[in-house]
């Protein structure tokens, strides 16, 4: 027994005693109190007991009362558990509420059953804590029987039967019975209402502030169906989002799902929370009769798996759970170490029904302005009209149009402001459309804030508070905004007045960043500054700065004050010129092309009428920028001059083309335009054979098909090459669309089950897609059904639409060497949830031997290696052919045994030590170097693209499309000559389209710098010699028996212990800036052919880019050689450098790729960015390293030893695990 003075010592030290106990093991809950009470099949003169024997109400059901009428049932119901081996029991208080009792008339009695139940729990609790076992008591707040999210009148979706206020007095209430009880920790469960939940942990926190204590709070969400969403609505990481400022000591789910289903949104939890995460899901679904049938062995299996996965922190049960399934469970878990809790990057981490997290490395946020009262005159006249539908199309159109965040004002003095921002806010809730995006309250006065705040389950912004009313004021409002768990907008604006110039726009949010920070605690990631965008060009003088003081202020903000990030309303810069938008819209893209640069984050934009910085006309961008940047004071009359020419204004051009073909019947028209990809008649033809056949499943299955049978037989046999292929799959797809409706009019849709069904996916982390995208094409045109999850999908997500749609394969993309860890991980995950349906591997870095030695073990229901879309075809027939399909997998399995065994015969790589190594690396003299003409960076902005093209490897891109050969002898080749002039004709007509469009913006950040090696680190400096980055590199270790040297980049580099001085660069370009538009617009279009024919010149733009600029470095801004240009020189690489890139064999690790990011600021400088894998966006992008010494060469680091992996570790300040996964490829 542990001691009374344990026992009873002060809240904090229970805390502390709790987070210890959390970081050495896994935590065990009890299980479902409510199954455990039905087991004594209580009738209502049992729930009534002597007290209330003649109470006027029916009562049984009242399972809280319980703890008044029958405690010694609730006691025994907590022993059993207790003995099965919980650490943490919780309290019969699920419905102990004044809201909840109300249906029993029992209001008056709900403070006393959470004293009483608590004491219950406490007592049994004591008698079993030992000092190697301490029990808990978990004070249960549930969440009542009404909703604060939703409506429960189908005709009002506005209305709402419980205020947030309302909730907040109830769990006030509880609370304080709960801790008068003598609870250790108090537990919000069961959540299917997040905005609930946000009042219990109001009411909470104010309870510890008034009574001067605190307690540990645990959080369990409810996620109801396999949709992944709560009750209303929220997806796990939203829901996470929502209620983090709660400073929980764990957050979980519980209940509606049993352990198979709910895995995957608690392996989301546990990849999300900061915090310790606890889980203690259903014992199943009901049967039909409401029992729970998962035993108890099966459940522990199934959560232990959670457990040794390293998911959780905190297991137990839910509904039909028993103190046999808990015990079973701490058999399970026994001796399994707990969930690590991660080190998450601080991010400003909103939402609505979906999470969205503003980071360092994040895009500009898009506010949307159109639902202000005080900015748009429509939604004011909707607004007092009472058009909330309308109003709400507003909403939804800015949402459409690519509003991240939507701004609610209601301040308008002939509106009750306060009522009709609750009004409009409950109809959001009711529009997922809309409510999947975070809210921005916006408004002058407080009290309409927090009415909105009352109102929203997700995390919302709030627009905004300030010192203008002194100290205390803004101090008060932010502790309240931290209590609702809102993110803040600080208006730069004090006692004094507006800033209105850099100085006082600094000096404001600086002091206001330091309270924040240091008085409030408020977490700085929510902290969003508005230092004020004023108009310019209004004719006074002293407004001309306005522009560019802003943008300088926010340059100031984001380097000087951690984690905050910069807002403001864009379009109050442009009123001078109201009336005429396209100035306006030219200025509001000028000026957001700056501010973004100098690190705005955020901006209240209407998201459908921004122009493209590039399509600016030249004359107006050089007038606006005059005054955006205050480049003279003649700037605004100049701009006034010129405002009044300016228009929209477009043409279309048509091609004519030999219609000789037109004259034929229909059906051999049809046929010759799927075998040339012609579509510009499909739609007449599709209606012309729909007429003549009279049913569109007939159009479908006998001449469309018939063609691509004729397509697929000719791309079979060799006479058909890609290209062609995917120009034949755009017209299918066109004519089917042509069809869709006449099909759905006769309520017939083609039968899918006749089409075998392929999944494919490009897996998490990862961006590429091309390769992916003509697989997909190819099968498309071979009869199969294909369902492409594109890009960055995650495990769950491509699992569960396999089950859903009854796929009969899958098939996984992935280009960079994080994806084949990601790959491996599916392929258990296909093992642990018992698939037996076959898996493609695929995609550049993918292989033969890493598919036999890392995938095929995990999986053993068929893993093929698909090289390339010509063997994709084979591959799929074979598998889904009864007769085929054993042989094609014990073939391969063969194959892939014969594999392993080579490879286990080679036996371990014979490697040196990395001392041996490092004494065996290349004599390199730097008696040559050559200091560079400019250090430091260069950002090269909207790079003219013709300039590019003439740097173009033609090569690869024919390599692209499956055509092999010598540029530009495959132009005549006897075999492939034919497709690859016409390949080539449609990629000049493409590369020219993208050129003279400017469709695509290139754009690239270069810096050269002072560095010295140590090692295999390179440290980077500035110019000041202040270390600026210090890069980790690898060397080889292969026993080359002295014949060569074991290298690593860092021998390229001077050492700093020589005394000189050495330099070094590093680059980042892209070519993908505005495609995804052009890709989208493509696939609308059903136009495969030109959809993967622009990422492929994207692709080759950007390498041509990154060639051109690593010439301009060594010819001009380095200046070491004085090489002139020669395309086929550079191609073949007959030059002095080089320019590896993270993730290349000689520096194979990609995470370096974060200190290239930090050091180039290439965010803010270009706007790439890198996802979780260290994958580019955009996609068409290229980033390295240049090395300038004569003797500077490229090589594969290939296998590295213990010795080194340890090494790399501790000089990246990571752990050896870590740099294992990091480094698995180089790995033995």
């Amino acid at each position: 027994m542990i001691c009374d003075a344990n026992l009873e010592s002060p809240h904090p030290q229970k805390k502390s005693r709790l987070q210890y106990l959390l970081t050495q093991r896994i935590l065990l809950l009890d299980g479902a109190m409510g199954t455990m009470i039905q087991r004594h099949k209580l009738k209502e003169v049992d729930y009534r007991g002597e007290r209330f024997k003649n109470w006027h109400t029916l009562v049984q059901g009242n399972n809280d009362m319980l703890s008044l009428t029958q405690p010694h049932i609730i006691n025994d119901i907590h022993q059993a558990f207790l003995e099965a081996g919980s650490d943490i029991i919780e309290t019969n208080t699920f419905n102990a509420t004044r809201i909840s009792m109300a249906d029993y008339k029992m209001e008056d009695f709900a403070y006393e059953i959470n004293v009483s139940s608590a004491r219950l729990a406490k007592k049994v609790a004591q008698q079993f804590s030992t000092d190697s076992k301490p029990r808990f008591v978990a004070g249960v707040i549930g969440p009542t029987s009404r909703t604060c999210s939703l409506s429960p009148d189908v005709n009002d979706p506005g209305f709402r039967n419980v205020s947030f206020d309302e909730l907040v007095d109830v769990y006030v209430e509880s609370t304080r019975g709960l801790i008068e009880g003598g609870v250790d920790i108090i537990m919000i469960e069961t959540i299917f209402d997040t905005l609930n939940a946000k009042a219990a942990i109001f009411a909470v926190q104010q309870v510890f502030e008034d009574d001067g204590t605190e307690l540990p709070i645990m959080i369990s969400g409810t996620i109801t169906d396999a949709s992944g969403r709560t009750l209303s609505g929220q997806m796990t990481e939203a829901f996470y989002n929502s209620l983090r400022h709660a400073k929980p000591i764990s957050i979980g789910l519980n209940c509606a799902l049993g352990p198979d289903s709910l895995r995957q949104y608690v392996a989301e939890m546990s990849r999300v929370s900061e915090t310790y995460v606890s889980a203690h899901p259903n014992a199943g679904l009901p049967n039909e009769f409401g029992e729970y049938e998962l035993g108890a062995i099966t459940m522990s299996k199934q959560v232990g798996e959670w457990a040794s996965s390293g998911l959780v922190n905190i297991l137990g049960g839910c509904c039909g759970s028993t103190p046999t399934h808990i015990k079973a469970i701490a058999e399970a878990i026994k001796g399994l170490p707990p969930r690590q809790l991660p080190n998450i990057k601080p991010e400003c981490r909103l939402s609505g029904l979906e999470a969205f997290n503003i980071g360092n490395n994040s895009l500009f946020v898009n506010i949307g302005e159109r639902a202000n009262i005080t900015g748009s005159a429509k939604f004011k006249r909707l607004i007092l009209n009472e058009e909330y539908e309308e109003a709400l199309d507003i909403c939804r159109t800015q949402v459409e149009d690519g509003a991240q965040m939507v701004d609610v004002n209601m301040d308008e003095g002939m509106l009750d402001g306060k009522k009709a921002m609750i009004r409009f806010l409950n109809l959001i809730a009711t529009e997922p459309d809309i409510s999947k995006v975070p809210l921005m309250i916006d408004s002058s006065k407080w009290e309409i804030i927090e009415a909105g705040l009352k109102c929203t389950q997700g995390k919302v912004v709030v627009n905004s508070i300030s010192m203008k009313e002194g100290k205390d004021n803004f101090l008060k409002y932010a502790n309240l905004c931290k209590r609702y768990g809102a993110a803040i907008i600080v208006m730069a604006f004090d006692e004094k007045g507006q800033a209105d110039t850099l100085e006082r726009k600094i000096e404001i949010c600086t002091n206001a960043y330091d309270m924040l920070v240091r008085e409030v605690d408020f977490p700085a990631e929510d902290i969003i500054f508005d230092p004020n965008i004023f108009a310019i060009a209004t004719g006074i003088e002293e407004h001309n700065n306005y522009g560019l003081d802003f943008i300088e202020a926010t340059r100031t903000i984001t380097s000087t004050l951690p984690y905050a990030k910069v807002s403001g309303g864009v379009s109050n810069v442009s009123f001078s010129f109201r009336g005429n938008n396209p100035v306006r819209e030219a200025i509001h893209s000028a000026f957001l092309y700056h501010a973004v640069k100098a690190g705005m984050t955020m901006g209240i934009v209407n998201a459908g009428q921004l122009v493209v910085y590039d399509e600016i006309d030249e004359g107006l961008k050089k007038a606006v920028e005059d005054i955006v940047l205050n480049k003279d004071s003649e700037a605004g009359e100049r701009l006034v001059e010129i405002a009044i020419n300016y228009s929209n204004s477009g043409e279309i051009q048509e091609k004519k083309r030999d219609l000789e073909w037109r004259t034929w019947d229909v059906e051999k028209r049809l046929k010759h335009s799927l075998v040339k990809g012609i579509t510009e008649f499909i739609d007449a033809d599709t209606q012309e054979v729909l007429d003549k056949l009279g049913r569109p499943i007939f159009v479908i299955e006998g001449p469309l098909m018939d063609g691509m049978n004729v397509v697929g037989d000719l791309f079979g046999a060799g006479k058909m090459f890609l290209p062609q292929v995917v120009k034949s799959a755009r017209v299918m797809k066109k004519s089917v669309a042509y069809l869709n409706p006449f099909l759905e009019a006769e309520k017939q849709v083609f039968d899918s089950t006749v089409k075998p069904k392929i999944l494919m996916a490009t897996v998490k982390g990862d961006v590429h897609d091309i390769g992916k995208n003509i697989v997909g094409v190819v099968l498309q045109c071979n009869n199969y059904e294909v369902i492409d999850l594109g890009v960055m999908v995650p495990s769950d997500a491509i699992l569960e639409t396999a089950r859903k749609e009854n796929v009969d394969i899958i098939g996984l993309s992935g280009l960079i060497t994080p994806s084949l860890d990601e790959m491996v991980f599916v392929g258990k995950e296909m093992s642990r949830q018992g698939f037996d349906i076959p898996l493609l591997i695929g995609g550049a870095t993918t292989s033969k031997a890493h598919t036999a030695v890392k995938v095929e073990p995990e999986y053993n229901k068929g893993v093929i290696y698909v090289q390339d879309a010509s063997k994709a075809v084979g591959v799929v027939t074979a598998l889904l052919s009864k007769d085929l399909k054993p042989q094609l997998l014990q073939q391969t399995q063969e194959e892939y045994q014969q594999v392993r065994i080579r490879r286990a015969n080679r036996g371990a790589s014979k490697l040196l030590s990395l001392e041996k190594s490092r004494e065996n690396k290349p004599k390199l003299k730097f008696d040559s170097i050559v200091k560079p003409k400019q250090l430091g960076i260069q950002v090269f902005e909207n790079y003219n693209l013709s300039e590019i093209f003439d740097y173009i490897d033609w090569k690869p891109f024919f390599r692209t499309w499956e055509l092999a050969g010598k540029f530009p002898d495959i132009l005549t080749d006897e075999v492939v000559g034919e497709a690859a002039t016409q390949l080539f004709a449609d990629a000049k007509a493409m590369f020219q389209k993208v050129i003279n469009g400017k469709l695509l913006q290139a754009n690239a950040v270069v810096g050269i710098f002072t560095a010295n090696s140590i090692n295999e680190d390179i440290e980077i400096y500035d110019e000041n010699d202040k270390l600026l980055a210090t890069l980790n590199h690898l060397r080889q270790q292969l026993d080359k028996k002295g014949h060569t040297p074991n290298y690593c980049l860092s021998d390229f580099i001077a050492s700093k212990d020589s005394g000189q001085q050495d330099y070094m660069g590093a680059f980042a370009v892209t070519t993908g800036i505005n495609i995804e538009p052009l890709v989208e617009a493509y696939e609308a279009d059903h136009d495969d052919y030109n959809s993967i024919m622009v990422k492929a010149v994207a692709d080759r733009l950007a390498e041509a880019f990154t060639e051109l600029m690593h010439y301009k470095i060594r010819t001009e801004l380095w200046g070491y050689s004085n090489e002139g240009f020669d395309n086929e020189l550079l191609i073949e690489e007959k030059y002095q450098g080089i320019r590896p890139a993270p993730g290349y064999p000689s520096c194979p690790e990609h995470s370096e790729k974060e200190k290239l990011w930090t050091l180039l600021d290439v965010k803010k400088n270009i706007g790439m960015t890198l996802t979780s894998s260290y994958a580019m966006l955009p996609t068409a992008s290229v980033s390295g390293w240049y090395f300038a010494h004569p003797e500077s060469r490229y090589f594969g680091v290939a296998k590295i030893d213990q010795g080194q992996l340890e090494d790399y570790a501790s000089r990246k300040g990571i752990s050896v695990e870590q740099a294992e996964r990091l480094l698995s490829p180089n790995l033995e």
